[in-house]
């Protein structure tokens, strides 16, 4: 008798754990089994098509509205109760317990002008919080992804993964021989005394990602959108990445009414928190294409 009320409390105890452990698995196969599909399809794409551009200035192709109703669909069908944020459809942010984030294609300037760095970000929010990414760049065969609970409560498994491999931040200080990648509004943060080489990628989810698998030691984003930044906040924090945003208020968590089509999200990522403080004072330029100065937290 002793055993089987041991046995029944033990099941008890196990049994949230392994429900969000299959939580996981479902999640992660559906973020991968859908990017790559979408993926075979871009690539064939690739170069081929040509762009309009939206009011923000930004390009869109048929290929960015294909992508983008292939995997809400394929998101709807294995988890239909969660919202879902996309560049090219929903914006607003509601008060759903999970959100799917999604770019469809990121990177659209260079994939029309053949450039190969674009790719696929599905992203996934816990109430506000982002703490699942994944992100596939079909022309470099290079996908990352990784699980960050941070202060959610859920008990996650922590990693952050290049092509299946184990990946973390870079512990190099900054020299002329390290990158740090810029987006196409920040370059002026160009100036004598810059401590590392500067690099400008056209990629915003990879500027990020080239951080996390120890590739470049900083990133800054002037101008990025919620869908640029869900994904892969879970891969940087969990690979050991140092985040702040450059604007008065946190990144995450997202907030219940929020139309997120127009709200820049400037950040900074970089290896070690040292780093941040040493650029930082570099970055007073930086924003100043979407926020007004009292916005900014430099």
């Amino acid at each position: 008798m002793y055993y089987g009320k041991m046995r029944s409390s033990i099941i008890y105890f196990l049994t949230p754990n392994l429900i969000m452990m299959e939580f996981c698995d479902r999640v992660l196969d559906l973020a991968s089994t859908t990017a790559h599909r979408v993926g075979t399809q871009l690539l064939l794409d690739f170069g081929h098509v040509q762009g309009l551009e939206k009011a923000d200035g930004s390009l869109v192709t048929e290929s960015d509205r294909w992508a983008d109703n292939e995997i809400r669909s394929s998101i709807l069908k294995v988890f239909p109760d969660h919202a879902i944020l996309s560049e090219e459809n929903e914006h607003g942010f509601t008060d759903a317990r999970w959100t799917w984030v999604i770019d469809p294609l990121d990177g659209t300037t260079n994939f029309t002008r053949g450039i190969p760095i674009w790719g696929i970000s599905i992203g996934l929010l816990y109430e506000g919080m982002p703490v699942f990414g994944y992100v596939y760049f079909p022309p470099m065969g290079q996908t990352f992804y990784g699980y960050w609970a941070g202060d959610t409560g859920l008990d996650l498994p922590t990693g952050a993964y290049l092509n299946n491999r184990s990946i973390n931040v870079s512990e190099d200080r900054p020299s002329s021989n390290h990158f740090f990648s810029l987006c196409a509004r920040s370059i002026q943060v160009w100036q004598p005394g810059f401590p590392c080489k500067i690099r400008m990628l056209g990629v915003a989810t990879y500027n990020f990602l080239a951080v996390a698998a120890g590739a470049s030691l900083g990133g800054v984003e002037a101008t990025p959108k919620i869908w640029d930044l869900a994904a892969v906040w879970a891969i940087v924090h969990a690979a050991g990445g140092s985040w702040r945003s450059l604007r008065a208020e946190p990144t995450f968590p997202a907030v219940v009414g929020r139309n997120y089509g127009s709200y820049a999200m400037p950040c900074l990522i970089v290896n070690q928190s040292e780093l941040a403080d040493l650029v930082l004072p570099l970055m007073t330029s930086i924003c100043k294409y979407s926020l007004p100065s009292d916005k900014l937290d430099i």
